[in-house]
């Protein structure tokens, strides 16, 4: 093999190349003239190393991850070239079966070259990979690739660099990461955040129906001096203007302004306006009843296309879809937490709040309803259900601001309350029976505090205790465990 005709042959035309991805065309393709490898090369676009040419692969990975971030679960696959660019050294690799990073590309390939794509100042922008399925001598290849990786570099260099991240791309990009939201809030701000990116519009804001009305979505961490305005006047405006913008946006669908002077807005937009907004990109969000509408402006006078448009529509999709999986999610957690008849959590939280009791200073009041079974017996089950539901809501609103209470059993609810001294849980069991005694049904109340060293289980325990010495003296009243 004449290797200096084949740097010959792939060099001949690079200065004439007038793209990024034209030059590693003329260059994958001369390649393929004088080896039967596949060639393949990768550039740095934002977090990922983009195919920019191949050839000779039935199937060609389109990215591979510059970087390894986030938890382990989530790491993408090793390989030679993630390997390469990180490290910006060559990878000579003369039996794939052999490198535990090979990732398969067709089941035939024996060999692989793998060398760094350098800008002139010697940065990695990405890699040239070679994979043969026979026989090779990779010394000769090595040192013809690296050459040719090089004058490639310096050619995509005074091209401006690798390309751009396209607007599809970087949709891509959003809408995955949009999946790995853990919270509304961590939705929200992604979703702002990736619209102004996709548009490349300054400002982003998410007007969102709720059951007390309209309301602003998250801001994100860097909302900018027009996101800040847009959203001080809006929420100036009130609820009436963003119901109307909401409206608008679910009956006519999305819209956009090209930004002529002379042409004011409707009504409904004049906050936007005032806060300085000259375009503006109006998409609906979910469904009219529950979503709202994505707002992306600018304080320039742009010209948004229809292709902006159509990218910000399937982003405001695709996190719709995203926050109405979390808010389904959230209903399941908080059901499968709380009692169905009376709303009040019940067993699987309250034994992780109780394992989190202070000595001395949590209280756990063990309650009991005072002749259920009687009326379940007499007026039957439904009777009883409409009891204990009205008990609870009696019980609740007897409790101070933060005490927590617990159905735990059929009649049988817990406190859990934090005290300064024993009876100052006393008073609040007494205040329980008297709501209780409000009702027309009496309950009895056992108290216990956790001793050091003291198992939770043991401290309900003597609770439970305390609740059958009111039950042996009569009902109706209060008992607080020994110290």
């Amino acid at each position: 093999m004449d290797h200096e005709r084949v740097l010959r042959d792939v060099t001949v035309r690079l200065p004439t190349a007038s793209t990024v991805p034209e030059a590693c065309q003329w260059t994958v393709a001369a390649l393929a003239r004088h080896t039967p490898a596949t060639a393949t090369i990768l550039l740095r676009v934002h977090d990922r190393l983009r195919c920019v040419a191949a050839t000779g692969a039935w199937q060609v990975f389109s990215h591979v991850p510059a970087t390894v971030d986030g938890a382990a679960r989530h790491r993408p696959e090793p390989s030679v070239v993630r390997r390469v660019y990180a490290s910006g050294e060559t990878a000579a690799v003369p039996d794939v079966a052999a490198d535990p990073d090979y990732l398969p590309v067709r089941p035939d390939v024996t060999a692989e070259l793998c060398v760094p794509v350098r800008d002139p100042a010697g940065r990695p922008i990405g890699v040239l990979d070679l994979q043969w399925s026979g026989p090779v001598t990779l010394a000769p290849w090595r040192e013809t690739a690296e050459r040719l990786a090089d004058r490639l570099g310096a050619r995509i260099a005074a091209l401006g660099g690798p390309p751009a991240e396209s607007r599809s791309e970087k949709l891509l990009r959003h809408a995955a990461a949009f999946t790995t939201a853990g919270t509304d809030w961590d939705l929200m701000t992604a979703a702002i955040a990736a619209a102004r990116d996709v548009s490349a519009l300054s400002a982003a804001v998410l007007v969102l129906t709720g059951r007390d009305g309209p309301r602003l979505g998250a801001p994100t961490d860097t909302p900018g001096e027009l996101e800040a305005r847009i959203r001080a006047e809006l929420a100036e405006a009130g609820p009436a203007t963003l119901d109307r913008m909401i409206d608008r946006a679910h009956r006519y669908g999305s819209a956009y302004t090209l930004g002529e002077a002379g042409h004011p807005p409707t009504e409904e937009y004049l906050p936007l306006t005032r806060a300085g907004a000259r375009t503006l990109v109006a998409v609906p969000v979910g469904a009219p009843s529950s979503g709202g509408v994505l707002l992306v402006a600018d304080e320039l006078s742009l010209r948004p296309d229809p292709t902006t448009v159509n990218l910000i529509e399937l982003l405001a999709g695709q996190a719709w879809t995203c926050l109405d999986r979390l808010r389904t999610l959230a209903r399941l957690r908080e059901q499968a937490s709380s009692d169905p008849l009376t709303g009040l959590r019940h067993t699987g939280p309250f034994g992780q709040r109780i394992a989190t009791a202070t000595p001395g200073r949590t209280a756990l009041l063990a309650i009991d309803v005072d002749g259920f079974k009687d009326v379940n017996d007499t007026y039957g089950h439904q009777a009883g259900d409409r009891l204990l539901v009205g008990l609870a809501r009696a019980l609740e609103g007897a409790l101070r601001q933060g005490d927590e209470l617990y159905r735990t059993g059929g009649d049988e609810f817990v406190a859990v309350i934090e005290v300064s001294h024993p009876q100052e849980a006393v008073r609040i069991a007494e205040r329980l029976t008297e709501a209780a005694r409000r009702t027309g049904r009496t309950i009895s109340v056992g108290i216990a505090l956790p001793r050091p060293d003291e198992p939770p289980e043991r401290t309900l325990h003597r609770a439970d205790q305390a609740l059958y010495a009111v039950k042996r003296h009569g009902r109706d009243g209060v008992h607080l465990s020994a110290a």
